[in-house]
């Protein structure tokens, strides 16, 4: 995306990106002809969608690499990703199989019961269906992990408006 600058009909440069610390994020940009500025503000919801996509805000330092996405979104991954579960000295001996998605190096696992299921309420759907089409799988899986990592199983308006306020989208 590219802004142009009307009366001088020049694309205008990338100048700084703003962030404020309350969730939302400014891009400036000026015109090299007139020297005109302006600023892009998004929300913190907006923020935070085009940040989980990678989105680089302020244009390329370097040329783009081959594969780029794609290796980017497999960095970080388990150094025991390719260990064959069968691999053990004794095949009786159960605790010698690696486990799936546990860290071998940590001496205790964390134990994990799984997610609570979440219903929403009649309300609550209702509400949901309010918000635009686009982001609403986005915004029906940020209420749905609050309620489960705080193991409440109905999800009501109520929940979604203290779900707002404890993760700072309140603006919106």
């Amino acid at each position: 995306m590219k802004f142009l600058c009307i009366p001088c009909d020049e694309v205008m440069d990338f100048v700084e990106r703003q962030i404020p610390g309350d969730g939302t994020l400014a891009a400036v940009f000026a015109c090299e002809k007139c020297h005109r500025e302006m600023a892009m503000l998004t929300n913190p919801m907006e923020t935070q969608f085009v940040s989980s996509m990678g989105v680089k805000i302020g244009g390329r330092e370097v040329p783009a690499q081959p594969m780029e996405v794609t290796r980017g979104g497999l960095e970080g991954g388990s150094d025991t990703a390719f260990v064959d579960p069968d691999t053990r000295s004794d095949p009786e001996d159960e605790e010698a199989r690696p486990s799936v998605g546990t860290d071998p190096t940590q001496a205790d696992p964390p134990t994990y019961a799984g997610p609570t299921a979440v219903e929403w309420s009649p309300e609550a759907v209702e509400r949901l269906q309010r918000v635009p089409g686009f982001v609403r799988g986005m915004v029906k899986r940020i209420y749905t992990d609050y309620a489960q990592e705080r193991q409440i199983r109905t999800l009501t308006p109520e929940v979604m408006d203290t779900a707002r306020s404890d993760l700072g989208l309140e603006g919106m």
